[in-house]
């Protein structure tokens, strides 16, 4: 059985008949149908059982889908599957300055007169949510749903790469050593103390090890790791659900176990065993930390950290304060540019499916370019 992807609380009051999706202009009349659904709610709920297994990706969409089911018939009057491009040019200037009642603090957090919007969408964010809901309609255009994909016709603007090429919010060398060290300057005088020092150094060393996201951290089990040729690789399930494998080093598998003998486990993984890779915040070796406790735990430490080093570096204590988990995996790539890994390596390691997005954590070339350029004038 399927948990309905769109909660009761995200469409309730349920639309019109004639606004939910069985008369749309742009239904597929001819093709023959690759799934059952009547309306347009139905069919967005198939596209989003797809990703059922990628609890962040699921959020993610959910959102976005209700966005646009909402907008499509409170604002257009119209069902989804009645939208042109016209209407798609409209929804995205209003991503970009929602009207009031929409971003309204005073409204709820969940139900259905929930607030859908904490303020205009940034250039950056537009972009991702109408990828997404192009997504969705390509979905419904193969399924025979729809005839047609409103946003196919969107100009890609030259703005897809960022003014700068290079990549930012990651840690220098530096930084990095100061937060290995400021890891093991809290206290441990208790017991819950020392199992929250040995998942936090585990749970940085991993995330910077393996390039992982905290999504891909908080599915991993102790059978994803295997040998191959007497060296250690993780297999891991990203984005989009691309599977890929990671290189591990012998290092990383020494930290790994020490986290499992303070647990009281062997060593080395079982083969198909089905031990977290980062237990949860009881040490329960049945159940993984969330993404969202992983990312508010690295959180705190690069808080705390950026406290304890304001007063001699103000300059590193603000990158701190602005870092998360994804800036973990930025590190990790951007230090092995700079190490000269081959950039092939580097983007299997990140799972990148383009060279291109890869090429930006290639930092040592644009410090040379500048050194070369400073030092002749």
């Amino acid at each position: 059985m399927i948990t309905d992807p769109i909660r009761a609380d995200a469409l309730l009051p349920s639309p019109p008949t004639h606004l939910d999706g069985r008369q749309g202009i742009n239904r597929g009349r001819h093709s023959i149908r690759q799934i059952a659904a009547d309306t347009d709610i139905e069919a967005i709920r198939l596209w989003l059982a797809e990703y059922a297994g990628s609890p962040h990706t699921l959020r993610s969409y959910r959102k976005e889908a209700v966005r646009l089911l909402l907008w499509s018939t409170r604002t257009q009057a119209k069902p989804v599957s009645s939208l042109t491009r016209e209407d798609l040019l409209a929804y995205e200037a209003f991503l970009s300055r929602p009207p009031a009642g929409w971003i309204d603090t005073t409204r709820p957090r969940h139900g259905s007169d929930r607030r859908l919007f904490a303020g205009p969408l940034s250039p950056r964010s537009i972009r991702q949510a109408l990828g997404i809901l192009s997504g969705l309609f390509n979905y419904l255009v193969a399924a025979g749903y729809l005839a047609g994909n409103p946003l196919a016709l969107r100009r890609q603007r030259g703005h897809v790469v960022s003014r700068r090429a290079t990549v930012e919010r990651y840690l220098s060398q530096d930084l990095w050593r100061f937060i290995l060290d400021f890891i093991e300057t809290p206290p441990q005088s208790s017991a819950r103390e020392r199992q929250h020092h040995e998942r936090v150094r585990w749970l940085f060393r991993l995330l910077y090890g393996a390039s992982l996201r905290a999504s891909e951290a908080a599915q991993a089990r102790a059978g994803d790791l295997y040998q191959r040729r007497g060296r250690w690789w993780l297999a891991v399930v990203g984005k989009g659900g691309v599977a890929g494998d990671v290189p591990i080093s012998e290092a990383l598998m020494a930290d790994f176990a020490r986290y499992r003998a303070f647990h009281g486990l062997p060593g080395l993984p079982l083969p198909e065993e089905s031990t977290p890779l980062v237990m949860s915040v009881a040490g329960q070796t049945d159940k993984p930390l969330s993404p969202t406790a992983i990312y508010l735990i690295v959180k705190d430490i690069f808080r705390r950290a950026a406290s304890a080093l304001e007063v001699t570096d103000p300059a590193g204590a603000m990158t701190l304060r602005k870092a998360s988990t994804h800036w973990l995996r930025h590190t990790s790539a951007s230090h092995q540019a700079d190490a000269g890994n081959d950039i092939r390596h580097i983007q299997r390691n990140l799972r990148h499916a383009s060279i291109e997005t890869t090429a930006i954590y290639l930092h040592a070339e644009e410090d040379r370019r500048h050194a070369d350029t400073t030092g002749t004038l």
